[in-house]
């Protein structure tokens, strides 16, 4: 007999209150986009429980009869400790149809376990930001770790992090987002001899912690010096930034364009490090292009504040190319939330196209819509070659478009500029004569400038 042993996944159960102003549509696609954060940190969800409601509930952000469902997939008794007296209290008329509403509504979800032998959901997602207190409330209530919107983004760039300045960016942002919900421990308890001796205690943790996010922020501030630097050696030079919604197939894309082994994956927030390769084949002037962390909704302030010197290779660019995932419905609201941080970056105004990637799903009618709607997006297929060789093409033409044509006499005694001019400038003639050597070229206006500031004025013309 062969004996074999299926490992499960851990499983997860979601939670999101639809608040005035949400669309059906939009709510769903939020709660969806959350199941699949949950799925890149490995879990297996197994339902979701929704509610209409004006307001989050200030204790456990769902009503009592949603409450009561949601510990129906994780085992919990659905209720607060102290919660015990107000529902043996005799409830007036106005609160039992109020209760009503809130336990059978419209709104109500089915499918919830049937019985204690279905496997209980060891995490309760939020798909809102909570306090702490709520936080606990919902752990009490449902006997089960409750994470929020935040949380689960927080730790999946904990996980994906791999260069030193992502990890110090996310430790960061990891370490802000606990300090409110640090609790006694029981260590703390049993210290607790004397009053508010456990309070000073847990007060010494969050220093701790702090003092502990303010050497890695000097830590950071050195490393982001030194990438700074870097910058400035290619301020000069063209450079295009892959900005877009997480998983629209940035990094594919970036493969394909520079023949760069990046880490590519079809899993959410795959990468968080800015790198940054010469477009393949190579053109003179080099063309450099820079893949960036991707974006989603609601991505918390503290993570885009930690990126920041990341997201500076788009601000610097040249050109953005907004990519987006073609065959995704929520494209068009994924390209919103993209402009939307880089507008609190600054970089509203840079030069940009849209690329409509992933465009071997699209189906056919829909593709004549998209191309109607968007007549200037590039549509392709990162995976495609001659796609990639037309935007190479365009690439190209884009930058060239802008170059200079001019003539530089270099004087011999100026010899060490022969080499910088042979790399930065696309060279249509060269010759030597008694006074030096002389160039024709394409080049940047910035480079030119920089050449006459060198050179002077009757040496570039």
């Amino acid at each position: 007999m062969n004996d074999t042993t299926t490992t499960r996944r851990p499983t997860a159960v979601v939670a999101a209150v639809q608040l005035p102003g949400v669309d059906d549509a939009e709510h769903q696609a939020s709660m969806a986009e959350l199941g699949r954060l949950l799925e890149t940190l490995g879990y297996e969800v197994v339902g979701q429980v929704s509610q209409r409601r004006q307001t989050l509930v200030t204790g456990t952000v769902l009503g009592e009869g949603k409450l009561t469902e949601l510990a129906g997939y994780t085992g919990g008794s659905g209720e607060l400790p102290d919660m015990a007296a107000l529902v043996n209290r005799p409830k007036d008329k106005a609160r039992q149809r109020r209760e009503v509403l809130e336990r059978d509504g419209d709104d109500a979800d089915e499918g919830a376990p049937a019985s204690t032998t279905e496997p209980r959901a060891r995490l309760v997602a939020v798909d809102h930001d909570i306090t702490p207190s709520q936080a606990r409330n919902l752990e009490r209530a449902c006997d089960a770790e409750v994470l929020d919107r935040t949380g689960i983004i927080v730790e999946i760039f904990h996980r994906h992090a791999r260069s030193r300045e992502a990890r110090l960016q996310v430790e960061i942002a990891r370490l802000t987002y606990q300090v409110p919900r640090m609790r006694m421990s029981g260590r703390s308890t049993e210290r607790q001899q004397g009053r508010g001796a456990g309070e000073s205690q847990l007060e010494l943790d969050r220093r701790k912690v702090r003092d502990r996010i303010s050497q890695l922020r000097d830590e950071l501030e050195r490393i982001e010096q030194e990438q700074g630097t870097r910058r400035v050696r290619r301020a000069d030079a063209r450079r295009v930034a892959l900005v877009g919604y997480t998983n629209a197939g940035k990094s594919s894309l970036m493969r394909a364009l520079t023949g760069s082994e990046v880490y590519v994956a079809d899993k959410l927030f795959a990468t968080l490090d800015a790198t940054v390769r010469a477009l393949h084949p190579e053109t003179t002037p080099r063309i450099l292009v820079s893949d960036t962390v991707g974006f989603i909704k609601k991505l918390p302030h503290d993570l885009v504040a930690s990126f920041r010197s990341t997201l500076d290779e788009a601000r610097e660019a040249s050109l953005l190319l907004f990519v987006v995932d073609a065959a995704d419905p929520a494209f068009r609201s994924q390209l919103d939330v993209t402009r939307s941080v880089l507008s609190e970056i600054g970089a509203e105004t840079i030069p940009s196209r849209l690329v409509l990637n992933k465009w071997d799903k699209v189906p056919p009618d829909l593709a004549a819509t998209l191309t109607a709607e968007f007549p200037d997006a590039i549509a392709l297929s990162a995976h495609s070659p001659e796609d990639v060789r037309r935007l190479h093409a365009l690439l190209v033409e884009h930058f060239d478009d802008a170059l200079l044509e001019v003539r530089v006499c270099v004087p011999y005694a100026r010899g060490a500029l022969v080499g910088e001019i042979r790399s930065s400038a696309r060279v249509l003639d060269e010759e030597c004569d008694e006074v030096g050597h002389q160039f024709h070229l394409r080049v940047e206006p910035a480079f030119a400038a920089r050449l006459r500031a060198q050179l002077g004025e009757d040496n570039v013309r």
